[in-house]
Order: C-alpha cells, then structure tokens, then sequence
C-alpha cells in the first residue's frame, strides 16, 4: 500500500471532565478503504470531527497531504480535498435536491459575484457542467428522478444518499462517511459498497465509519478499532475478526466467537 494521505498522532479531545478521544493514532493510506469501527460512544464520530475541523484538538496532529490541518476551518479542509458526511444526513430542506448537489461543487460561481457579472458566458457554462456533473451523481444513487423534488420530502434513505454524493460533487481526494449505510434498503446498499471500491480503484480514499462486519469485512483494506476513546487495535478485517481485545470491547468479556458474530449497535 502507498504513503499515508491522512496521518492521526496522539490526538486527545476533552468535554468538560470526559475524555471523548485520548491520545488517538491512526494513518490512512492514499487509494484505500479503511473502516474505523467500535462500540457506541467510542469515540469514532468525534474523531471524525477532529479530522474535518469541527473540533480542535487539545493535543495533537492531524496531517493530510503531507500539510498539518490541526485546527482548520472545515471549509478549509474540504478545499483541501477532504470531506465528510454525517450520522444524521444534511439537506437544505427548502431546495431541490439538484441545487443541494450543485451548492457542493468545486469552483462553485455564485461564490464570486464579480466573476459573475464580468464574466456571464463563463458562470453558464460552469453552471451547466455542475448541473451535468450532479445529474449524473444522482443517477448512480438511483435519485436523478426526484432531482426537482424539495430536499425536505425525502426519506431518512434518500437524504443519506443525497448526502454522499453530494460530497463526492467537491471531488474530493478523501472522503469520510459516517455509517453511510443507515437507513438504506439492502439492494442498494451493494450498489453503494460496489461504488465506493470503484472510488479507490480510481484513486480516491475513503474512511467511513461502519457498524455491519459483513460489509467491513468486505470492502476494507484496513480496519481500526476504536473504544473508550482510545485507538485499541488495526489490521486486515480478518485479524480484527478474531482479536480478543476487539471481542472484549464489544461484549464486555471473552466469548468463543469472532465479530463475524457480531454487529455493534
């Protein structure tokens, strides 16, 4: 595997007298899927924010590209080329679900008001290959035929759907997902699974948040397990599976099973 494109030292995140994350390590290889899995309250979600600049670490690093972004903006991180989605999916409920994805395109047009009264012929054209570019995101998450439906009248699904590709709208080199397959039908859960490997086999770079070990088992590289805010294990899904410290974690003591056994809720 290559270089790491995301690299997590000793990062530690504190609210009020709880230790959320504690001294959390952690790397990410360009053009791999890696799955950050634990218990609830491990700490994977705030680790998540840490990265894409939510919060800021009290301690600690966080590089990506070879450039420290410990303590960006998180639209400083996502020009950077990093994005995430979240737990509870994001939409601009009063817009079409076209104009939520084209909000999230690189080299928007409507971010520079001089550009688009001196140059009209440019912001046309830039505005249709967003519409194209979305159009086809859409497609691929079977949504293209509520494209002008309001955002605010899709399912819990659907806005999870939205919300990935409308990441994907910033073309970003890494992209967090955050349990990006809660609340989807089973069907399109595959389609999804089979679009996130063909984004590594593009080169692209995806850390996503999993509770399902069949499907952490099937599309990662790299597994890192997470509990009690602290970095507790990392290897091929395999080891992870048969890790008794990983095992411990999830069910409090040694039982005769692996985590194929298992899904953490």
């Amino acid at each position: 595997m290559s270089d790491p494109l995301l690299e997590v030292v000793e990062v530690v995140k504190r609210f009020g007298g709880v230790t959320a994350v504690s001294e959390a390590t952690l790397d990410v290889k360009e053009a791999s899927i890696t799955s950050l899995i634990g218990p609830n309250g491990a700490g994977k979600t705030t680790l998540f924010n840490l990265i894409a600049g939510v919060y800021r670490p009290e301690r600690g690093t966080v590089a990506f590209a070879g450039r420290t972004i410990s303590g960006k903006r998180p639209h400083e991180v996502a020009r950077a080329g990093l994005v995430r989605t979240f737990q509870q999916a994001r939409a601009l409920t009063r817009m079409s679900v076209l104009d939520n994805m084209m909000v999230a395109g690189a080299r928007q047009p409507g971010e520079n008001a001089a550009r688009v009264l001196g140059t009209p012929w440019g912001w046309r054209r830039r505005e249709r290959e967003l519409a194209a570019q979305a159009e086809e995101l859409l497609a691929l998450v079977r949504l293209d035929h509520l494209a002008g439906a309001y955002a605010g009248t899709l399912s819990g699904g659907q806005r999870k759907l939205l919300e990935m590709a409308r990441a994907l709208m910033a073309d970003p080199q890494l992209i967090m997902l955050d349990e990006p397959m809660a609340g989807v039908n089973p069907a399109l859960t595959q389609s999804l699974l089979g679009h996130i490997k063909s984004l590594r086999d593009e080169g692209r770079t995806v850390l996503f948040v999993e509770h399902d070990m069949d499907v952490v088992h099937d599309i990662s590289d790299w597994v890192v397990v997470m509990a009690e805010g602290r970095v507790i294990a990392e290897g091929s899904a395999d080891s992870i599976a048969t890790n008794t410290e990983v095992i411990d974690a999830y069910l409090g003591a040694h039982h005769d099973l692996d985590l194929a056994d298992f899904e953490g809720g």
